[in-house]
């Protein structure tokens, strides 16, 4: 676990955003479980990628036309329970973190692994989920 002085500045770039900080099981499952509509779920990490490109490309793209119904963050080595409860929720795909999970109706729909955030620019990203939003929102 990291020490939460060190993560807080790092959780505040999503929640100073509108990011909802789902930080127990029991958050995710209500969320998830009882959703309408569509969600950003950001597996957020301490890891470069995440601040270089995962953080700031989910914070442009919400800034679209279209746009998920709510946005949703988890932060791995933090929230243990809760960032493992999300990846039931993110199956097929493997553990990744950080990772971007976009949701309609409680159903994954679109979603953007460690591996797709590594390498990528920020705005490659937004781009991405645009396009996501577009289809789905």
């Amino acid at each position: 676990m990291y020490p939460i002085e060190l993560v807080t500045p790092m959780s505040k770039e999503l929640t100073d955003f509108g990011f909802e900080s789902l930080s127990s099981e029991d958050s995710v499952i209500n969320t998830i479980d009882n959703m309408q509509g569509t969600a950003l779920l950001v597996v957020n990490s301490v890891c470069g990628c995440a601040a270089a490109n995962a953080r700031p490309g989910a914070r442009m793209a919400i800034q679209h036309t279209k746009t998920p119904d709510k946005l949703y963050t988890v932060f791995a080595g933090v929230n243990k329970e809760a960032t493992a409860k999300a990846r039931e929720y993110l199956l097929p795909y493997p553990p990744s973190s950080p990772c971007i999970a976009l949701f309609k109706d409680g159903n994954l729909v679109h979603m953007i692994e460690r591996l797709n955030i590594e390498g990528r620019t920020a705005d490659m990203i937004s781009e991405n989920l645009k396009q996501a939003f577009d289809q789905h929102c």
